[in-house]
C-alpha cells in the first residue's frame, strides 16, 4: 500500500458520518499527524483531513496524538534551557493591551524563567505580541541562543512558532485559504516547546479548557493550567467568572473564580503599547491593575500549587514591590502612534 492510500484510510474513518465513521485512537492520531508533518499526503488529503476534524471536533486522544507528533518536530535546543514555564500566546487581543506580559516580568523579577510562543493567524484583526514586543523595547528572538540569552537577562523570551514549529505554523496559516481555523491552533497552545514543568493555555469557546486537561492527562504532562482568558488570550478577565482547569501528574482539579468587578468598564477605542510601560512605572489603571494581578494570582496557582486566595495576596504583595524601572533599557521614549483600533471588525478565536 502506497503512502497517499494509507493516509487515505484515517481519512475515511472520521469521514464515513456518524454511524460508519469513528474517532481516531490516540496512535492513529499520532500517525496521521506525522504523515502530515513529512509531506506524505497530497494538498487535498491534507485539506480533507484538517477540516474534517473542524466539524466534527477533535477528542483528547486525537490531540494527544496530534501533540506528541509535532512535539518530535519542535527545534532542537529549547528543551534544554530550563525554562520554568511555557506559554503560548495565540489569541491575539483586540479589546485590551497584552496586560498580562507585565505579570511575566513581575515573575521574572523574582528569578523565574519564562518562555512564551505564538503567530499571527490571517484574517483574524487582532494585535499580536510580535507587534506590540519591539514598541517596548524587547526584541523578537529568531534562534536558540538567543532565546537562552533573554532568559538569562530578562528572565523571559517571546519567539514565532515559525522558528519554534514551522510544520506547526504552515498549517496555522492555511486559514488564508480555508477560511476557518483548524486543530493546530488548539495544538501550539498545548506544544510546550521548551518542556517547562509548568505550562499556562488560555482558551475561549465553553468546554474547551475541561478538553485541555484531558489531553494533558493522556500527556502525561507534569503542571498544566487552561483557563478561559479575555479574548482566549492568556489573561485573566477581571470582569467575568472564570474555571481554572489545572492537570497535575494525571490528577484533576477545578478552581471557581469569582469576578472582580460586577459592571464592564468601556474598552479602550486604541491600543497604545506604551500605557503598558506607564502602567508598570506607577500610572493608575483598574482595568489593567485587576488584570495582572489576576494573571499572576493564576500563574502561582499554577507554579506554587496554592489556593486562590493565598495566590492573590502573594501578587498583590509581588506587584506592590516590583522595580519598577522599566528592563527594556534601550528604549526610546516617543510620541507613540496607537497600534490598534479596538472598534473594527474581529473575529472570534
Amino acid at each position: 500500500m502506497n503512502e497517499n492510500q494509507e493516509f487515505k484510510h484515517f481519512i475515511r474513518i472520521i469521514g464515513r458520518g456518524q454511524r460508519a465513521g469513528r474517532t481516531l485512537t490516540q496512535q492513529e492520531a499520532f500517525d496521521a499527524m506525522t504523515m502530515v508533518i513529512e509531506e506524505r499526503v497530497t494538498p487535498e488529503q491534507k485539506g480533507a483531513f484538517l477540516m474534517l476534524l473542524r466539524v466534527r471536533e477533535e477528542t483528547p486522544e486525537e490531540l494527544a496524538g496530534f501533540t506528541q507528533a509535532f512535539r518530535q518536530h519542535t527545534i532542537a535546543g529549547l528543551d534544554s534551557l530550563h525554562v520554568d514555564l511555557d506559554m503560548g500566546c495565540y489569541a491575539g487581543k483586540r479589546r485590551q493591551l497584552p496586560w498580562f506580559l507585565l505579570a511575566v516580568l513581575v515573575l521574572a523579577q523574582q528569578g523565574k524563567r519564562i518562555f512564551l510562543h505564538g503567530t499571527n493567524e490571517p484574517d483574524s484583526k487582532r494585535l499580536y505580541l510580535n507587534e506590540v514586543m519591539p514598541h517596548l523595547g524587547f526584541s523578537v528572538a529568531t534562534s536558540t541562543q538567543m532565546v537562552a540569552e533573554q532568559l538569562a537577562t530578562l528572565g523571559f523570551s517571546y519567539m514565532e512558532l515559525e522558528q519554534v514549529n514551522p510544520q506547526l505554523d504552515k498549517i496555522i496559516q492555511l486559514r488564508a485559504q480555508f477560511g476557518l481555523r483548524s486543530c493546530a491552533n488548539t495544538l501550539a497552545r498545548i506544544l510546550n516547546p521548551s518542556k517547562a514543568n509548568f505550562s499556562l493555555q488560555g482558551v475561549f469557546h465553553r468546554q474547551v479548557d475541561e478538553k485541555h486537561r484531558l489531553t494533558a492527562a493522556l500527556l502525561e504532562d507534569p503542571n498544566m493550567l487552561c483557563f478561559r482568558g479575555e479574548g482566549g488570550e492568556i489573561e485573566f478577565n477581571p470582569e467575568r467568572d472564570v474555571a481554572l482547569h489545572i492537570c497535575r501528574n494525571t490528577e484533576h482539579k477545578v478552581i471557581n473564580v469569582e469576578a472582580f468587578n460586577e459592571s464592564r468598564m468601556t474598552k479602550p477605542r486604541q491600543l497604545i503599547a506604551s500605557e503598558l510601560i506607564e502602567f508598570w512605572e506607577g500610572k493608575e489603571n483598574t482595568y489593567a491593575h485587576d488584570a495582572v494581578i489576576g494573571t499572576l494570582s493564576i500563574m502561582l496557582v499554577l507554579m506554587e500549587d496554592l489556593d486562590w486566595s493565598e495566590a492573590l495576596n502573594q501578587a498583590k504583595a509581588l506587584w506592590s514591590m516590583r522595580n519598577k524601572v522599566w528592563s527594556a533599557t534601550s528604549l526610546q521614549k516617543t510620541v507613540e502612534n496607537p497600534l490598534f483600533d479596538t472598534t473594527g471588525k474581529h473575529y472570534a478565536h
